[in-house]
């Protein structure tokens, strides 16, 4: 995976509590894995929410709510 200019940057902002995340701070390869999983980032998630580590779109339909 290429290094990404603006990691820094994105760290800031990112929430993702999987420790061994490969794709932390690299917004694009993040989006990219996630949706070929049916799932969306950690960062769409509060952080109570996102540490369940459920990133499916029914549980972020769910929590819009």
């Amino acid at each position: 995976m290429k290094d990404c200019l603006n990691q820094k940057q994105n760290l800031a902002n990112c929430n993702c509590s999987y420790e061994s995340c490969s794709r932390k701070g690299m917004c694009c390869a993040c989006i990219l894995y996630h949706r070929k999983n049916g799932q969306i980032p950690a960062c769409f998630f509060p952080a109570d929410v996102e540490k369940t580590y459920d990133r499916s779109i029914s549980n972020f339909i769910r929590m819009k709510r």
